[in-house]
């Protein structure tokens, strides 16, 4: 009975931790906001004034087509994001980021 107990409680804790990951925001990588490119960089968000490639060679571009290292184009729609290993995101929420404007420095 313990064990049954036990192995019941790993996988609640797992799907615990799984529900975790995928609900976190990201952190650094570019996303289409309002019809606009943003940049984001440790949570804070900014315009994206230069092209960017990611580390899998995707290019995102500052007018928000994105070309796969494969040549594959896409334009990204608003709440579609980028992240930094160059996989496209749908949907990302922006909770809790900040735009560069309104930190003080």
């Amino acid at each position: 009975m313990k064990k049954v107990l036990i192995v019941l409680t790993v996988i609640v804790l797992s799907f615990s931790a799984m529900a975790q990951t995928s609900s976190m925001k990201m952190k650094d990588g570019c996303m289409m906001k309002d019809g606009k490119m943003m940049m984001m960089h440790d949570g804070k968000m900014m315009a994206m004034d230069k092209d960017m490639t990611m580390k899998n060679g995707t290019m995102v571009m500052s007018s928000g087509m994105v070309k796969m290292k494969n040549g594959k184009t896409m334009m990204m729609k608003n709440g579609y994001c980028v992240d930094m290993n160059g996989k496209v995101i749908k949907g990302m929420k922006m909770k809790g980021m900040k735009k560069m404007d309104d930190m003080k420095m």
